[in-house]
């Protein structure tokens, strides 16, 4: 029988945080899958915890976006279809193009898109698919932040929440791996010098260009496995592949 997970731990962490770390684990693995509902009084029994616990832990990955909470209704794992994403894409090319200009027309510091996507370059390198998806989450929220703009901010954060925890749920289940991602490193650091140039029409147009191209190819590529090598194929063949953000 496992243990009762503790009120709190050594550092003081709340019982709720330690929930949602294994629900989120839970999501991540496939155990849960998008659109599933969570039964509170299940995972209850299953962790050792009391319901209120499992409700609080909810109500966080709610604010990650990995939950959908409905009034009056059970909490789901987040479940985008297709056309949700293309949709999405369509607000992202707005929203993430527009800060793009308002940034460029600022003095502004963009060290904090610089770093985060060195952190998705080191994550590449080292096979880290979850390290690599937050900081490119990161990366877009900080670019929307910068632009100095309250309201794009906000806009961005309920796009990009629940699409990044999506992303994260499909790849992390698929098996899928960091090499796919690399070929839009480029496109990154091409939206960070526009900016850090001052051209901000330029940079508008080419990140809703991007978000285009993106949304071609995201929502199958985010659950494509590793391709074995068939059968008398070279190990180092490759198998041309678009990622997508």
């Amino acid at each position: 029988m496992k243990k009762p997970v503790p009120s709190t731990d050594s550092s003081g962490a709340l019982v709720k945080d330690a929930v949602a770390d294994r629900l989120r684990a839970e999501i991540a693995s496939g155990a849960l899958r998008p659109g599933v509902r969570i039964i509170e009084g299940f995972w209850a029994q299953k962790f050792g915890v009391a319901q209120a616990s499992i409700r609080e832990a909810i109500n966080l990955l709610a604010l990650e976006g990995f939950v959908t909470k409905a009034s009056g209704r059970s909490a789901r794992v987040v479940n985008l279809t297709e056309r949700d994403v293309l949709q999405i894409y369509e607000i992202r090319g707005a929203l993430e193009g527009l800060a793009a200009r308002l940034l460029a027309s600022r003095s502004e510091d963009v060290q904090p898109l610089e770093e985060a996507l060195e952190r998705m370059r080191r994550a590449c390198k080292h096979g880290r698919a979850a390290e690599l998806i937050d900081a490119d989450l990161r990366f877009h929220l900080e670019l929307c932040r910068l632009s100095n703009n309250s309201y794009v901010f906000e806009h961005a954060r309920r796009v990009l929440l629940p699409l990044f925890a999506f992303v994260r749920i499909r790849v992390l289940s698929s098996g899928q791996n960091t090499t796919v991602w690399g070929k839009d490193f480029e496109a990154h650091q091409r939206i960070v010098d526009l900016v850090k140039d001052g051209q901000g029409t330029v940079a508008e147009s080419y990140v809703q260009r991007t978000m285009e191209r993106f949304a071609l190819t995201a929502y199958d590529n985010w659950e494509k496995k590793p391709t074995a090598p068939a059968r008398g194929q070279r190990q180092g063949g490759s198998v041309g592949r678009r990622s997508a953000k």
